[in-house]
């Protein structure tokens, strides 16, 4: 018995320096390649699935006439999603082309005048020229009635004309000479007509530009209120999934809220928030090992695509002022975004922004 006592203390003396030995050799080499790994890997488990998200927004004010999807339906490019009673659209669509003739009307009115005015103008000048006529023939009528009087004044000395022959001829020339001025005063009354009616003539047309303008002007009114009229049927902009749907009819909603969000499906990617003491060696291009809980067996793999250009508490809606108190340092987190190098479409299809992704960084690649 004594024996055997002794056998096994030697035995158990012996093994406890080999497990002491092999614990202390495991642990030297797993703590040597966790420190290779450390001086190799950057690793980090506040990650999560991103994708780009579309904001459904009403671009007029006005009541929810009908909802045309429910909550995570996938639509396609320009289905309709949310249709808005559009009975003042039509009022003001239907105000803006009755303006629109209007205006149009107004323009043919002022081109008829300006037409008219036109045609004034050339009766005028017209009438200008044979004013012109007649003087020239009045003059000529002065002339001869003149000579006639300057013979019968030379006769009536001598008095071979009588008295009567020398009052007709001076009545002659008095008659003629009065019928000059006449028609002389006359030319310089249609002169002055065709001053007023080129005057007119330029009111009419500068009646038309404005009446143009106007027209313009109505043109944009009525293209906005078409504008405003499309706007009251929202449409999908892109392929993908709705969110939740809080919209009901007959909800009043203001121009430029946004109803929900439509996730789009042709991207995902992954942004990782790595604490700023791990960005040392990290360069955009480096391999990822990529990680997603929701689906622990696939093997993932991605590469750093780019860094946010500032902290995400920087982006936060209280932003930290360290000016304003005490100052106590917290290690800030830089979001990182990480591009799939090996996304199958089928597990695409199944991500969700959000989701909890584990990423490691290769920063020797």
């Amino acid at each position: 018995m004594e024996n055997n006592t002794k056998r096994t203390k030697k035995k158990s003396s012996f093994a406890f320096p080999i497990i002491f030995g092999g614990l202390i050799l495991i642990g030297s080499i797993f703590g040597y390649r966790t420190y290779v790994h450390g001086t190799t890997h950057e690793d980090t488990d506040d990650a999560q699935i991103a994708t780009n998200m579309s904001p459904i927004i009403s671009r007029i004010s006005g009541y929810v006439k009908e909802v045309k999807v429910r909550d995570n339906q996938m639509v396609h490019k320009g289905d309709t999603l949310v249709v808005l009673d559009n009975h003042d659209e039509l009022l003001i669509l239907a105000q803006a082309k009755a303006a629109l003739a209007t205006a149009n009307s107004n323009v043919a009115t002022a081109k008829a005048s300006a037409n008219a005015t036109s045609q004034n103008i050339n009766t005028s000048k017209a009438a200008i020229a044979t004013a012109d006529a007649q003087i020239e023939a009045a003059k000529v009528n002065v002339w001869k009635a003149t000579q006639d009087f300057n013979r019968y004044a030379n006769l009536i000395k001598d008095h071979s004309i009588t008295q009567q022959q020398y009052d007709a001829a001076l009545a002659a020339k008095q008659a003629a000479e009065k019928q000059l001025q006449v028609l002389r005063d006359q030319r310089n009354q249609v002169a002055q007509q065709v001053n007023v009616i080129a005057s007119q003539t330029d009111a009419s047309s500068s009646q038309i530009g404005v009446a143009d303008a106007m027209v313009k002007q109505r043109s944009v009114d009525v293209e906005k209120a078409k504008l405003n009229l499309s706007y009251t049927i929202i449409t999908a902009p892109e392929d993908g999934y709705v969110s939740k749907v809080p919209v009901q009819p007959g909800q009043f909603i203001q121009a430029g809220a946004q109803l929900f969000s439509l996730i789009r499906d042709n991207s995902v990617w992954v942004v990782a928030n790595f604490k700023e003491t791990q960005l040392t060696k990290m360069v955009e291009g480096q391999k990822v090992k990529i990680k997603i809980d929701a689906f622990p067996d696939e093997k993932l793999e991605g590469v750093v695509s780019s860094f946010s250009p500032a902290t995400g508490s920087t982006f936060s809606i209280l932003p930290p002022d360290n000016a304003s108190g005490n100052f106590v340092k917290v290690v800030q987190r830089l979001p990182v975004r990480i591009d799939f190098t090996n996304l199958n479409k089928d597990l695409a299809k199944k991500l969700r922004a959000g989701m909890n992704v584990k990423v490691e960084v290769f920063l020797k690649s």
